[in-house]
């Protein structure tokens, strides 16, 4: 690991990028991160999580909307954690691809990949991963947008 990544604690990493706050914040735990290239990190949903209620209710699974959003929280520390991105967010403009290879279960650890494939001062591109003990479960290409956060968020 970077010793960039040693800097502050992670969960105060996370919680600094971005805004997300629970039931939103989908990503639990930062395990590598090479700033500027790629990120790692870890969600596990539990049968409690507001993300899989009434989805499946019988064999409840994690839906793909929110697998492609973690990821993409993910893409967005790796994209923000830097002195010029402060006071800025990422914004999805287009998933080109994604798709899911198995469904994911509640109570599962889903390990999360993204990796800059572009990056401009305003746009940029991620490709993310998701996968479950090495396994591939699903992957994604992701384009968005760099923006002033006092223009999207209120206050």
């Amino acid at each position: 690991m970077d010793q960039y990544f040693h800097r502050e604690s992670v969960n105060k990493i996370i919680l600094r990028v971005l805004p997300h706050r629970f039931p939103f914040l989908l990503v639990d735990r930062i395990t590598e991160f090479a700033p500027g290239v790629r990120i790692r990190g870890l969600k596990n949903f539990t049968a409690g999580d507001e993300a899989s209620l009434g989805h499946f209710s019988e064999s409840p699974l994690v839906p793909a909307g929110i697998l492609i959003e973690a990821v993409t929280q993910l893409g967005a520390i790796l994209v923000l954690d830097r002195p010029e991105m402060e006071g800025k967010l990422a914004v999805i403009l287009q998933i080109p691809s994604a798709r899911m290879l198995r469904p994911v279960r509640l109570d599962e650890t889903i390990e999360l990949h993204a990796e800059i494939l572009k990056m401009k001062p305003t746009l940029g591109e991620l490709r993310g991963r998701i996968k479950i003990a090495g396994e591939l479960v699903g992957e994604g290409h992701m384009r968005f947008a760099i923006a002033n956060a006092k223009d999207l968020l209120p206050g």
